[in-house]
């Protein structure tokens, strides 16, 4: 091959691509153009919503509804989870003299546009199935009911706790914490539900924030519970806006090795932890993951399925040592002036209640929580009515 041919070849080539390369960047600029029109396009402006509802000072943080409580025909009874552990705790906390129904936040219903900011069309529709709640609920004659009776004895309590954990995230942002005595449902992405998780509460209420408040750019989501929490991690998977710390027993559902990819800091546990080993983990990953993320808002998910003869959770950990978890969580973001948002999530004996009852007073006690304007209100009710606060024993694991 002469020198001459080369060059000559050299040349063409450097004509042809003189002429190509434009065409290509054009059609590159042109197609990027047309990604950002798309990602323009696909914003839908935001909805109007009637979760966000306003609070008087002299109301709790803390929401919750005799409505959250699931009960038909003793359905309920046919999964472990105790259905009505939610009036429970609120039972316990009136006892106590902590919560008054004035100074509680009663929440909405989540209705189809609110459930469909993290939800797809596909999903929801498949609701309308009362097999496929069935499926979810893990309550096998669910199936033979007609789904209007489903929607309205099964997962109206499911969409007014979901509303309650969107507008406890909005009230952790103004007052610096909240509590849904509810929610908690880790297991239900934006298309697919599962272990008595029918909404997705947890990404619904980051969502709502990263959508509706501008201060809020960034969450972390502390899941405690004692299955993995792989509904909110697939949702956030891909969001580095969102960091997940999630502790949970190795060996129980949901083994979704998929939804693992969305961990920032997995611990994994082995059956029948005790509460040194779980404590110790808990509070030295919490700190790492606080060190390596700074949010606007931590959702804690304080499932207290980790207690000792739990049937699914099987995890050893006291009363007591739910108790000082919740306290490791809480102080470590009032310390740090983060704003908290708890949920209650899984626990399957009849006992869990008054154990968060109980959490929830100590965290009151610390000064982890409070509300000056509600407790201040709820004194002068006292002393108008002649009754005083209802004394707490000196020793709280004999409630149990």
């Amino acid at each position: 091959m002469s020198f001459r041919f080369l060059c000559k070849s050299a040349i063409v080539r450097q004509f042809y691509l003189s002429l190509w390369l434009p065409v290509k960047m054009a059609a590159e600029s042109s197609s990027n153009g047309d990604d950002e029109g798309k990602k323009r396009v696909q914003k839908k402006p935001l909805h109007k919503t009637d979760l966000y509802i306003d609070v008087s000072d002299r109301q709790w943080p803390i929401v919750y509804s005799q409505d959250y409580n699931i009960g038909f025909l003793g359905l309920e009874k046919l999964h472990p989870f105790d259905a009505g552990k939610w009036g429970k705790v609120y039972a316990f906390l009136k006892e106590d003299g902590m919560l008054r129904d004035d100074t509680i936040i009663a929440p909405r219903e989540a209705g189809e546009k609110d459930l469909s900011v993290i939800h797809t069309k596909r999903y929801l529709d498949s609701l309308k199935w009362s097999v496929n709640v069935a499926t979810i609920t893990e309550v096998p004659p669910v199936a033979f009911l007609p789904n209007f009776i489903v929607q309205r004895k099964v997962l109206k309590p499911f969409r007014i706790q979901t509303g309650g954990t969107i507008l406890a995230a909005k009230l952790a942002i103004e007052r610096g914490w909240a509590i849904n005595i509810g929610g908690g449902f880790h297991h239900c992405s934006g298309d697919r539900g599962g272990g008595f998780c029918a909404y997705a509460d947890i990404s619904l209420a980051i969502k709502f924030l990263f959508d509706r408040d501008p201060k809020t750019k960034k969450a972390m989501i502390v899941d405690l519970d004692a299955h993995q929490g792989n509904g909110h991690e697939r949702d956030f998977m891909e969001d580095d806006r969102v960091y997940t710390m999630d502790v949970y027993n190795r060996h129980i559902y949901p083994h979704d090795g998929f939804a693992k990819r969305g961990i920032n800091r997995k611990v994994e546990l082995m059956s029948w932890t005790e509460d040194a080993e779980y404590l110790e983990k808990v509070k030295m990953n919490l700190e790492l993951s606080l060190g390596e993320f700074v949010p606007d808002i931590i959702v804690y998910n304080a499932g207290t399925d980790i207690l000792d003869g739990d049937p699914l959770g099987a995890l050893s950990i006291s009363p007591q040592g739910i108790i000082e978890r919740d306290q490791i969580v809480f102080e470590a973001a009032r310390s740090r002036k983060i704003p908290i948002l708890m949920v209650t999530s899984g626990g399957y004996q009849k006992r869990t209640a008054r154990i968060i009852a109980d959490s929830i007073l100590n965290l009151k006690t610390h000064e982890l929580i409070g509300c000056p304007e509600a407790e201040s209100f709820q004194n002068e009710m006292k002393s108008s009515s002649g009754t005083g606060a209802a004394a707490s024993p000196s020793n709280p694991t004999a409630r149990y």
